[in-house]
């Protein structure tokens, strides 16, 4: 039987963060790098007067107390009402009020940073599901989804919902470690028959979490052969991050390698955030895996992300293990979803970034199985 397997970052399926919709990518990569680092000092047990000062900055510069949606900025931090213990106190102008940050500590006040939702267009929701049923995968790897209960509505609504098309019968999603609320799922008309979560793998025993969001193993049986998919979304590039990404790329490599002890069919996918000649790419294709786009049948564009003319732009995988790679037939990457009209074709539902799919494409290999 000919069984087609996909991933595709999806970029939210319902809301996604004000800040993504900043054209400026520079401006748009500061909010993120700030809100990153407003979330590690909040974090902090002890805050000094150097943290005091900077979460102080950053909550004037982000207008992060700001509730009303004309002026808002694009993070909020969210101080529970009622529990009379607060991070900060606001005086002076009421426009542009002078924050005081009175909390010692993060035990000291209820609450947590946010980035600031917008709900998607119902353009922007329909060519995501236009993007997956084009492709028409049998089972697709979903990076940056909501929550289980947002995919499912995503698949029975608006999949569902394509005329000629069914939903996928078979859905799962495990909440894993980003701040954003972003994770890692899969949808298969193929019954998911075991799950293995990797939240809770630290980094050198620091305690701290390894995985960005989670390495999710998702068990099927396409053929009656069981086949492994491990999910990934790797340490974005902004601010660096090539050191945690390395050794998220080893810890799923020791994952990969113990799969193979349970099927010879296993699959690495999702978005790893770097490009083939990475040290996190190489160390996972030391381990034996080989990437779909390498495939013989595969044609086009080199990248996966944006406009896809570089190398350096792929950043979205599936991988193989030996026994799978042969038995990949054809390998292909829907791009239509993106625009970007001077490059490629696009869907004629997408007419800007407003209302294109994901700046991602999907990527998918047909298997002999």
């Amino acid at each position: 039987m000919t069984v087609r397997i996909a991933t595709y970052n999806v970029e939210n399926l319902f809301r996604r963060p004000a800040v993504f919709r900043v054209a400026d990518e520079e401006a748009r990569e500061k909010v993120l790098r700030e809100f990153n680092e407003l979330v590690d000092i909040l974090d902090k047990e002890v805050y000094s007067e150097d943290d005091k000062a900077r979460i102080a900055e950053l909550v004037e510069e982000h207008r992060a107390f700001d509730t009303v949606p004309e002026t808002r900025g694009p993070i909020f931090v969210n101080q529970l009402k009622g529990s009379g213990a607060k991070l900060f106190t606001l005086s002076g102008d009421p426009d542009n009020p002078t924050v005081k940050i009175v909390a010692k500590g993060r035990t000291k006040w209820s609450g947590w940073a946010e980035l600031v939702r917008d709900d998607l267009s119902l353009e922007s929701v329909r060519n995501t599901a236009r993007v997956i049923t084009e492709v028409d995968a049998d089972i697709v790897l979903t990076v940056e989804v909501e929550d289980r209960l947002t995919l499912e509505r995503f698949n029975q609504q608006i999949v569902g919902g394509t005329p000629g098309r069914k939903p996928y019968p078979f859905n799962m999603l495990i909440d894993g470690n980003d701040k954003r609320g972003i994770d890692v799922g899969i949808l298969s008309r193929h019954p998911i028959r075991s799950i293995r979560s990797h939240i809770f793998d630290e980094r050198n025993g620091s305690g701290e979490r390894l995985f960005s969001r989670d390495c999710p193993e998702f068990e099927t049986g396409p053929g009656g052969t069981p086949l492994w998919i491990l999910g990934n979304h790797f340490k974005s590039q902004i601010g660096g991050g090539g050191g945690l990404r390395l050794e998220q790329a080893k810890r799923v490599r020791e994952i990969y390698e113990a799969a193979l002890d349970r099927s010879a069919h296993v699959i690495v996918a999702g978005d790893l955030n770097d490009n083939p000649t990475s040290e996190p790419i190489k160390q996972l294709m030391d381990a034996g895996l080989q990437d779909a786009m390498s495939h013989h049948s595969y044609q086009g564009l080199p990248g996966t992300h944006e406009q896809g003319t570089s190398p350096k732009g792929k950043i979205d995988y599936l991988m193989f293990s030996p026994g799978l790679f042969d038995r990949v037939r054809k390998v292909g990457v829907e791009r239509r979803g993106i625009w970007a009209p001077n490059t490629f074709p696009h869907f004629d539902t997408v007419t800007s970034h407003l209302t294109q799919a994901s700046d991602h494409a999907a990527l998918y290999a047909d298997l002999d199985l």
